[in-house]
């Protein structure tokens, strides 16, 4: 199984670990960045190890989402695909798309 990410997705990746690095934690940065993709390499082995994304509106099951320091990343779990679809940190109100 592969692992493609929106456009959306990687542009939010980087725009955390840009604004961890511009407050001067960039060891930090760099762990967090490290242990997120750690954790998506790791999906396809399990694809469903993750809860159903409480906030997607009308999930089909096919909507999962996980949380590494306070940072959600949402995925979904198709046949022959995973698709990242977005990284968010957790102190912002929850879009429900």
């Amino acid at each position: 199984m592969v692992i493609k990410w929106n456009k959306a997705a990687i542009k939010q990746l980087f725009d955390a670990i840009d604004f961890i690095e511009e407050t001067g934690f960039h060891s930090y940065a760099e762990e967090l960045e490290k242990n997120i993709l750690l954790r998506i390499r790791n999906i396809p082995q399990n694809s469903t190890i993750y809860p159903l994304d409480k906030y997607r509106k009308n999930n089909d099951g096919t909507y999962h989402a996980f949380e590494i320091d306070n940072y959600r990343i949402s995925y979904r779990n198709k046949k022959q695909e995973i698709r990242i679809v977005r990284i968010r940190h957790t102190s912002r109100k929850p879009l429900k798309y």
